[in-house]
């Protein structure tokens, strides 16, 4: 019988569904993030994971760290798979041969979600699929060198963005995801950060619930990609909200709620400045992310207040 502990007003699990030992490194935001969702999931699971961090330090043979069904599969096929297994389920349901409600989840990293994966996603939400899909979004391809990934931010230098005499880093800006799962019209699409975990679990539970695709796209801080110590993850994602570059926020059937509005924005410097894969960026640069924050952090409250 599993027990649990209450903070606060919320009751949360003590059983470890990732369990302890695998191979994540020092402050890794993803396994942090990992383990949370998976205390609201529970074991009544199957859960898809993309070639990535998770896979990598999760399944290092023999042994795993998983205490749920759960299947490795490739970059770009994630959705498709996870889309399968549901479809599996509701055969067998129909034929009376499965009566349980087994929740298929479906877990990648940014450059599984936002690049290689992006078509199978699609495809998943647009049919209507009922699973989870989470994005655990480092900001690059962490496992296979730090490259660039079409969610790494304008300006990080990574080793196939690097910053130098004529470059200054990554030279796009990161891909909205969340705006992208949201316009296939999916009953529930958030942001979430484990720097704020009663939010992420609340979000997970809600998706949980829902009949019909849901996304969530939870920042996760990468010590090792972003040259940050490894004792600061979890200021460095409250910096992230709170400064307006990644806003937790939910899409309940078309519907946005902002979940955490500071009454005034820190200035991006704030959270720039403390990593190193920002440490070439002049005040000029900082300048033009800063004037962006701001102008999506704006676009976003009209959407919730009704106003675009």
């Amino acid at each position: 019988m599993e027990s649990s502990i209450t903070i606060g007003k919320q009751s949360i699990t003590t059983e470890e569904y990732l369990a302890p030992g695998h191979r994540a490194c020092l402050g890794c935001g993803e396994a942090l993030a990992v383990r949370l969702a998976c205390k609201v999931l529970g074991r009544d699971v199957i859960i898809v994971t993309a070639t990535g961090c998770i896979e990598i330090i999760s399944s290092q043979l023999p042994y795993t760290s998983w205490k749920v069904p759960w299947i490795h599969t490739l970059f770009e096929n994630t959705a498709a798979v996870a889309s399968g297994i549901e479809a599996g389920i509701k055969a067998l349901s129909r034929k009376g041969k499965y009566s349980k409600r087994t929740k298929v989840v479906a877990m990648a990293g940014d450059g599984a979600t936002a690049d290689i994966g992006l078509q199978a996603l699609s495809g998943a939400l647009e049919r209507g699929h009922e699973l989870i899909y989470i994005c655990y979004d480092n900001e690059a391809y962490m496992n296979t060198g730090i490259q660039r990934s079409s969610a790494t931010p304008f300006g990080a230098s990574t080793t196939t963005s690097p910053a130098g005499k004529v470059s200054i880093g990554q030279t796009t800006w990161k891909k909205n995801v969340p705006a992208i799962a949201a316009a296939h019209d999916i009953p529930y699409v958030a942001t979430a950060c484990p720097s704020y975990p009663f939010d992420l679990m609340n979000k997970v539970e809600k998706a949980a619930k829902i009949d019909g695709p849901a996304y969530i796209h939870i920042l996760s801080v990468c010590p090792t990609g972003w040259r940050t110590p490894t004792d600061t993850t979890i200021s460095l994602g409250r910096l992230a909200i709170r400064t307006g570059i990644f806003p937790l926020y939910e899409i309940e059937n078309g519907k946005y709620k902002l979940n955490v509005d500071p009454p005034q924005l820190r200035p991006v410097e704030d959270y720039i400045k403390l990593q190193g894969r920002f440490r070439h960026l002049s005040s000029e640069t900082i300048a033009d992310i800063q004037d962006r924050v701001n102008a999506e952090y704006a676009k976003l409250k009209k959407k919730v207040t009704g106003d675009c």
